[in-house]
């Protein structure tokens, strides 16, 4: 493979693409010598790596819209780099920023090049350290997330028996629930053992992720399960702790679940309130991943109402934004979406359903957050 043109810096310590004017690109006379141009090359590499650890932390709040711009400008730099780090031997710092992307790379529907990404990062990079188990548990939920269950369930396996080798409890615990996400789609009993491990496993520790995702695969497998007065409770603790972290990325996640226990659970003013809050705030948060998600939530209370041209459209734009993004729905939401729309197709003739499907899936994200929230919030 060609060697990478070096990332450069520009003048606010950041990256700037392999094109742009810098002394590197300058006439002789402005160029740095190969030591000297060395040590810029490493710093504009690892500047891009702070700034990108920086957004990853910012992607979980409400202002995740302003720090996905900042990194969607900058992501041709942060390519560069990737695979200027790469090409240098600098493995180890590939696979950090390939970690720290992932999630920009998930909530913007690129989950197969966050795959790439974090493949070749783990190939390259060989020392057995935390990040390396990190990237292992990061790299199986995005497999998840496109239903490639086999090979998230090795990822998850090869991030446990590591984590657990180096004593790295939370990472741990994390790689427990990716096996349960799994086992969700056949066998719930194993999953909750998997839950109830992983919230062994961080006890007595200040360990807040890996016991919030425990309870979000917990809360799932009761509501699978038919306890909806548990996954409620769940539910509630995960968003809780949540609020209390400032996570507004699992707010709105768990908002959409707790959605679909309460319309289980005849509340359908709760459940439409909580799947129209989810989905303002992904809007807000410009998270693409998690809009289908809610537009099916939203969908299945329009079921229930009896607006079944409503329901129709909005299954229609949660398919075909699944569909762009190379998503598969997890095995807790996909029997919703899959009754509400048997539903919506036996209420409607044949015309009427598919007139409105195709207009659902013709819609952006954006008319399609627009559509169903239309009146919806007061």
């Amino acid at each position: 493979m060609a060697a990478t043109a070096p990332p450069t810096l520009d003048q606010d310590g950041l990256g700037l693409g392999a094109q742009a004017e810098s002394p590197c690109t300058l006439g002789d006379e402005a160029r740095p010598s190969p030591a000297e141009g060395s040590v810029i090359e490493e710093q504009a590499a690892r500047s891009l790596l702070a700034f990108a650890e920086d957004a990853g932390r910012g992607l979980r709040g409400l202002n995740a819209s302003l720090w996905r711009d900042r990194l969607q400008r900058r992501f041709q730099d942060l390519e560069a780099a990737f695979d200027w780090l790469l090409d240098q031997g600098h493995t180890h710092d590939a696979l950090a920023l390939a970690s720290a992307l992932a999630d920009l790379l998930r909530t913007t529907g690129r989950v197969a090049i966050g795959r790439r990404w974090l493949d070749r990062a783990l190939e390259a990079a060989t020392i057995d350290d935390p990040l390396r188990a990190v990237a292992l548990y990061g790299n199986g939920l995005l497999a998840f997330w496109q239903g490639a269950d086999e090979e998230a369930c090795c990822l998850h396996g090869r991030s446990l028996e590591l984590a657990r080798r180096l004593g790295d409890r939370t990472t741990a615990a994390l790689a427990l629930c990716g096996l349960a996400r799994v086992a969700l789609r056949e066998d719930l009993d194993w999953a909750r053992t998997l839950c109830e491990e992983a919230l062994g496993t961080v006890q007595d520790t200040d360990d807040t992720v890996g016991r919030s995702n425990a309870l979000h695969v917990l809360g799932v497998a009761a509501q699978m399960g038919g306890d909806l007065g548990q996954a409620r409770e769940f539910m509630t603790q995960r968003i809780e702790l949540a609020r209390k972290l400032g996570d507004f990325a699992t707010i709105g996640a768990e908002s959409s679940n707790l959605s679909m226990v309460e319309r289980q659970l005849g509340d359908l003013a709760r459940a439409e309130q909580l799947a129209a809050e989810a989905l303002q705030i992904a809007d807000q948060r410009g998270d693409q991943w998690a809009i289908p998600y809610s537009l099916s939530g939203l969908a299945a209370v329009a079921v229930e109402t009896g607006e079944f041209e409503r329901a129709a459209k909005l299954l229609g734009a949660a398919a075909a934004l699944q569909d762009q993004q190379g998503n598969a729905w997890p095995p807790d939401e996909a029997p919703h979406f899959q009754a509400s729309r048997a539903a919506a197709a036996e209420a409607l003739d044949r015309d009427q359903f598919e007139r409105a499907w195709s207009a659902g899936q013709q819609l952006s994200s954006a008319h399609a957050v627009r559509y169903a929230l239309a009146e919806r919030l007061t």
